[in-house]
């Protein structure tokens, strides 16, 4: 999984004001059902994982959010929203790109992250698995320090599973979470590339990793895309 370092994200100009009362929403070309991660213009990502009772009700669950964002009015700023069905039929997980800093008071159970640092590597196909790792963290000096010392662990490894598409580091408005939504190209690939130790990279430099003071990891879940839906009168950069 070699990695091209591609960006340490910064905020993008606002396209909150061109998002119009009574947007229609359309189901997004963008990789299928996955979203554009690295889109411009976003600011923030809200992000939810929602426990579903049973396994056989998580896609009911799943289509009522879609019909609540389809029926209703979408806050000013929202850019696109990505629903996600767990693999394990235990969460359904929804992405949220705001192109304003508005999501930083989410409720219910979200949390407002921002991409700090990603990394993709050059022959990227389309991904059939999404993996999202969750970090408990002291702050946001501990944060990006943890992120950094990830990158440098990626760069020194020499044998990577070639399974592995990308990683997206997102600290949270508080610094106290890291999210990594990683990009596979299908779940067997990152079960096999834990198989063993358990992380996906041998070398030493993971023991940093794995032993940063002020860190604690939360553990992971694999998910695939579901859905997108975003504003269809909102000027698109790859149209």
């Amino acid at each position: 999984m070699q990695r091209e370092d591609t960006t340490k994200r910064q905020p993008q100009a606002s396209g909150a004001s061109q998002l119009a009362s009574g947007t229609s929403l359309t189901a997004s070309g963008l990789m299928g059902s996955l979203p554009d991660i690295d889109r411009a213009g976003v600011k923030l990502a809200v992000v939810r994982q929602l426990p579903v009772e049973a396994p056989d009700r998580q896609q009911s669950l799943a289509d009522s959010v879609l019909a609540d964002w389809d029926a209703s009015r979408w806050p000013d700023g929202v850019l696109s929203r990505t629903c996600y069905l767990s693999t394990d039929g235990q969460r359904v997980l929804t992405y949220e790109q705001r192109t304003d800093d508005h999501g930083e008071t989410a409720d219910h159970g979200a949390i407002a992250y921002r991409l700090y640092r990603s990394g993709t590597r050059g022959d990227a196909p389309i991904p059939g698995c999404i993996v999202i790792v969750d970090v408990q963290t002291d702050g946001h000096d501990t944060a990006r320090r943890w992120v950094d010392t990830v990158f440098e662990a990626l760069a020194a490894e020499t044998t990577l599973h070639r399974g592995g598409i990308s990683g997206h580091f997102h600290i949270s408005s508080d610094g106290t979470r890291v999210m990594n939504y990683a990009e596979w190209t299908d779940e067997q690939s990152h079960i096999d590339a834990l198989s063993g130790t358990g992380s996906i990279g041998r070398g030493p430099a993971w023991q940093r990793v794995q032993t940063m003071p002020g860190v604690k990891s939360l553990g992971f879940r694999r998910y695939t895309g579901y859905a997108v839906r975003e504003g269809s009168n909102l000027p698109r950069s790859d149209v």
